[in-house]
């Protein structure tokens, strides 16, 4: 999987925020924030990745268990479908 083209993420003000660039700017009206968790997996999904590869991912810079990391990337990967913003 891997994100849609048409979208930058800015960190402003400590806070991560994707908004639509150019094309994307007419079906995509508004912005993302992000979490820390969130930005990290966003910017992972800039290339193609397997739900392996981003637990894999999510492991070495998190101290975090496979179930939960597993159970947050689902949850991500899902709201990305659901936006239309995964390939």
């Amino acid at each position: 999987m891997k994100l849609v083209n048409g979208f930058s993420i800015h960190t402003i003000a400590d806070s991560q925020i994707v908004v639509p660039v150019g094309a994307a700017t007419i079906s995509f009206k508004g912005m993302i924030t992000l979490n820390d968790s969130g930005a990290f997996l966003w910017k992972q999904l800039g290339t193609d990745k397997t739900e392996a590869e981003l637990l894999q991912a999510m492991q070495e810079e998190y101290e975090i268990d496979a179930a939960t990391a597993i159970a947050d990337i689902r949850e991500f990967v899902d709201k990305l479908q659901l936006a239309g913003l995964l390939e």
